[in-house]
């Protein structure tokens, strides 16, 4: 895609998540998928970026979510990042395409608990960024815990990020 055929687009970041031994999507995953889908359908100005490597099982997290939007949003407006094998790798990627190819506007499709690490990440690179709505579903307990594992990872994420920027302002 040009910089002028994507000005005034939206890019949708859609954060990977497990993918089962069977090469299945996890609930996680398949949540975050579901509701990018159905905003990329009501929106033809939409394009998907599906990121994630491969992690403990085959095949990659992108290419699991590309099987999935199979017939429910073309795949012209889908991009593939294979590459990126966590938040900090994902946002460096989607920030640097959307920069590259002038992207209007940048959304992430992610649990709530992740947002607000996602955001801040987002910031650093340059981009303000919107939540796609998403309700929060799994047990409480799950919800707590994954909350609780995001609190922890900000103050790492934010030391990584800010360094990132650094060394990239530095080349």
């Amino acid at each position: 895609m040009t910089r002028s055929a994507a000005r005034g687009r939206t890019l949708v970041v859609i954060f990977g998540a497990a993918v089962r031994p069977d090469g299945s999507a996890s609930p996680a995953l398949a949540r975050r998928v579901g509701y990018a889908a159905a905003f990329a359908q009501g929106d033809p100005s939409v394009d998907l970026f599906l990121s994630g490597g491969i992690g403990a099982h085959p095949p990659s997290e992108a290419r699991v979510m590309a099987d999935m939007l199979e017939g429910a949003v073309s795949a012209e407006r889908l991009i593939l990042d294979e590459a990126s094998g966590d938040t900090l790798q994902t946002v460096q990627a989607a920030a640097s395409y959307a920069r590259a190819h002038g992207y209007a506007k940048v959304q992430t499709s992610t649990d709530a608990y992740h947002q607000p690490r996602v955001r801040m990440l987002f910031r650093f690179m340059g981009f303000g960024t919107r939540p796609v709505r998403m309700v929060a579903r799994g047990p409480k307990r799950l919800q707590a815990k994954m909350w609780a594992r995001e609190f922890a990872a900000i103050p790492y994420d934010a030391v990584a990020g800010l360094n990132a920027v650094w060394r990239a302002r530095r080349k």
